[in-house]
């Protein structure tokens, strides 16, 4: 990618054109990323809807140990959200064009560390959950914030289920006919074209993220990273250049 596109697609500078591309991107990247948890830990790590029923039928069977560990799986994700918020909110206020980069960036090396030691991370135990998934729940919240902050909550990555509900409201409306031409209900084709690609993205990374995983283990989610740096490296590159001068 040119250096001018990608200081656009991840900088300050913002429009809505950019942010699109740039949510397809790590709609992809929360796909494969998600699949490969699911492999390595056995479970989701993006669905916290499933993580609190999870937390409620535990303790309704009075599991504390497993209730437990959906608590710390959803507070994972929890603090990866508050964290991009963190590291926004101090780039905006410098006037950094890394504001957005810099979570990215942090991402990419939390996936170099889970594909470089996640058999290691299984092991340890942190709140009565295991490392990688403390690691990978902190890492879908932190994406997950980070297009959320920089599209205005319009444009999310890793909620499938408010993309696939929010589709099925523009079908709806084109499925409708009304007899009072004074107050049509309309469609909208490109918010709808917007949110099948998403998530026709996250499921391609889904299966790239399986195969991948099923076959090289833990290292698949080394190319991811090495997308997100790249993603990440110009903006900061910009702010360095402006320290150095």
């Amino acid at each position: 990618m040119p250096i001018p596109y990608l200081r656009r697609l991840t900088g300050k500078d913002r429009d809505r054109v950019f942010n699109l591309r740039l949510a397809f991107l790590l709609a992809f990247v929360a796909g494969a990323t998600n699949a490969g948890g699911l492999f390595a830990v056995g479970q989701y790590t993006s669905h916290m809807s499933g993580i609190v029923s999870s937390i409620a039928d535990n303790l309704a069977i009075h599991q504390v140990r497993l209730a437990l560990a959906g608590l710390g799986s959803l507070t994972s994700f929890l603090m990866g959200a508050a964290c991009t918020a963190l590291l926004v909110n101090w780039g905006r206020r410098r006037n950094l064009h890394s504001q957005y980069a810099f979570p990215l960036m942090l991402e990419a090396m939390l996936l170099l560390c889970f594909g470089i030691m996640g058999n290691r991370l299984v092991r340890h135990e942190w709140f009565f959950v295991s490392g990688t998934v403390v690691l990978l729940c902190f890492i879908m919240g932190l994406q997950n914030a980070i297009i959320t902050k920089l599209s205005r909550a319009e444009i999310r990555t890793t909620h499938v289920t408010g993309m696939v509900t929010d589709a099925g409201i523009e079908l709806g409306k084109f499925l409708y006919w009304s007899r009072h031409k004074d107050d049509p209900v309309t469609g909208d084709a490109a918010k709808l074209r917007i949110l099948v690609g998403l998530v026709g993205l996250f499921f391609l990374g889904g299966l790239a993220g399986a195969v991948s995983f099923q076959h090289v283990g833990y290292i698949s989610t080394l190319p991811l990273a090495f997308v997100l740096v790249l993603l990440a490296v110009v903006p900061i590159t910009d702010d360095l250049r402006e320290r150095m001068r």
